[in-house]
């Protein structure tokens, strides 16, 4: 009998016992395969998810970033969890905070995004659902590249608690979103072609702008503004105080956050 389990070794054996088949992929008719194409228009939205870290087994807050592809204006939302419960409001509220008309957005592959009820919202908004390709990790480059330089960098890696959801999502509406909009300068690329027709990007010193300012060198931009919203009043909110300034109360905002995330987890400790 011991010998059997040696006969069930040879390759003979197991060529003719094993059986593989490859994974069927399942098709989902939601949004389209392909990078966005916003052709010099605002108003084409790439969004990402950040967790901010485990810890004892339990789920931190999730940030929502949602970025537009021309103006790199950029807005930060903060939820409990991940689910259409929670997440359905917030990316409703993100869109209904850009300054100019949805015309589309751009998602990974992550089911928070890839579901009929989002799928259902952009179809009110009359914006294109467009979603990324395998092995094409610049399709939603922008927005993970902002992950890093805006969420990490501020909030970095540590575990924040769910309850501190709200908390969070205060200090983003209130001090980050405008910082980055109107103070924090982004740089722009442009397209050069060489003598031997490779094209590579470049960020001249002359581009480098906030995402303000960038809205307000789109040709025609008064024709993507939402209905109520004017450049007099966007510029208004970004000379209201100096550059420096918005970054000392952002960081001030920011250190009485944490003090407070930290005192209400010893009390729940």
């Amino acid at each position: 009998m011991g010998h059997l389990y040696n006969l069930r070794k040879r390759s003979s054996y197991l060529d003719r016992r094993r059986v593989f088949s490859k994974t069927r992929p399942t098709g989902i008719a939601i949004g389209e395969r392909r990078a966005p194409t916003p052709d010099g228009r605002p108003g084409f939205i790439r969004i990402d998810s950040v967790h901010q870290g485990d810890q004892d087994g339990i789920k931190g807050v999730y940030h929502i970033n949602a970025v537009d592809c021309v103006t790199q204006w950029e807005l930060v939302a903060t939820c409990e969890r991940i689910s259409e419960a929670y997440l359905l409001p917030v990316i409703e509220a993100l869109l209904a905070g850009f300054p100019f008309g949805i015309l589309g957005f751009h998602a990974d592959n992550g089911s928070e995004y890839i579901n009929h009820k989002v799928a259902k919202m952009l179809d009110k908004l009359a914006a294109e659902f467009t979603k990324s390709r395998p092995r094409r990790s610049n399709d939603n480059g922008l927005a993970e590249a902002k992950n890093g330089a805006i969420i990490r960098k501020h909030l970095g890696y540590a575990h924040i608690p769910q309850r501190c959801a709200a908390e969070v999502n205060a200090w983003c509406a209130d001090h980050l979103n405008p910082y980055i909009n109107f103070h924090r300068p982004c740089l722009f690329s442009e397209d050069v072609t060489d003598a031997k027709g490779k094209t590579k990007k470049r960020y001249p010193l002359a581009w480098v702008k906030t995402p303000f300012e960038k809205l307000e060198a789109v040709p025609d931009v008064a024709l993507f503004l939402r209905p109520g919203v004017s450049l007099d009043a966007l510029r208004a909110t970004a000379t209201a105080m100096s550059d420096n300034a918005a970054a000392e109360q952002m960081n001030l905002a920011r250190q009485q956050l944490f003090i407070s995330i930290n005192k209400r987890s010893r009390k729940a400790a």
